[in-house]
């Protein structure tokens, strides 16, 4: 199998057409289909349901797709990387991060590197923890920041930044009534709570009503920050996040309250593979951000 029978097949499963995939090409379509075939023959499968006037990917062909587009995202990194170390630092760094403060982190060291470095480009991705560790372990992503707990084997981490958890409020709520910006955790407990998604989010905050002999009524899971102000604001609950969330609640009805007794903190950590050599573009952000 060679990567022009990978792009071959990606241009028709895209189009869905041999006449348009060929013309994409810049090839004869009989050519074009028998590529195709030989590349079934060598997988000894049918990636393509073939139609009278239409043509339709197998179920084993999307899951070879998957695997296709991933092969080559990764060959182009490969090329980049080589022509990198040629031409001096250059190229591009993929990052990855979950929400909360690590957008922010990325920035303050992107501004700084960039000051330096110049020529260097960037790939920000944004995904849960898990979505996170799974593309640092692929390799589809050099450097990430998640929050902990994780138990990635394979990971290196090194703790980046720390706060607190807090309460986010309905505006008419009789706790967003009271003076100062804490809450304590025993007052949650009466009220119906938005989490964060991630299962061990869960089990964490569980184990805070624990050790003060409660137990949290847990009412809706999401994975996207700016979604505790939408259900909020209409008094859906009140929602537990990490204290960054009142940075993209500015301007917003809801009321934030640190929680206390006890207090509880989110760890954010950058996270790399151990087992894969970093380009030189991304070894040396990964230099610059340990320095500061």
């Amino acid at each position: 199998m060679e990567l022009r029978h990978i792009r071959y097949f990606l241009t028709v499963a895209d189009e869905l057409n041999f006449t348009r995939a060929a013309e994409k090409l810049c090839i004869a379509q009989p050519p074009l289909s028998r590529q195709i075939q030989a590349l079934e023959e060598e997988l000894g499968v049918k990636l393509f349901l073939r139609k009278p006037h239409a043509l339709h990917l197998t179920e084993e062909g999307e899951v070879f797709r998957q695997y296709a587009v991933q092969v080559l995202e990764l060959v182009d990194r490969a090329a980049a990387d080589v022509r990198e170390r040629e031409q001096g630092l250059t190229g591009t760094i993929d990052l990855a991060t979950v929400e909360g403060y690590g957008p922010h982190l990325f920035a303050q060291w992107m501004a700084g590197f960039h000051k330096k470095n110049p020529h260097v480009g960037y790939n920000l991705w944004n995904g849960n923890s898990d979505d996170v560790v799974n593309r640092i372990m692929k390799g589809l992503c050099d450097l990430a920041i998640i929050t902990e707990p994780h138990n990635a084997e394979g990971v290196e981490a090194l703790p980046v930044y720390r706060e607190p958890w807090v309460a986010v409020l309905p505006p008419d709520h009789p706790l967003a009534e009271s003076t100062g910006d804490e809450v304590e955790l025993g007052a949650l407990a009466p009220y119906e709570l938005i989490i964060p998604s991630r299962k061990s989010r869960l089990q964490e905050i569980e184990g805070w009503f624990a050790t003060i002999g409660l137990h949290p009524t847990v009412r809706c899971r999401i994975a996207s920050m700016i979604n505790a102000y939408e259900l909020t604001e209409q008094g859906l609950g009140i929602a537990i996040f990490p204290a960054s969330v009142g940075r993209i609640g500015i301007r917003r009805r809801s009321v934030v309250r640190r929680i206390v007794n006890p207090e509880v903190e989110a760890t954010y950590i950058l996270i790399w593979n151990k087992n894969r050599q970093l380009p030189e573009a991304a070894a040396e952000f990964l230099a610059y951000i340990q320095e500061q």
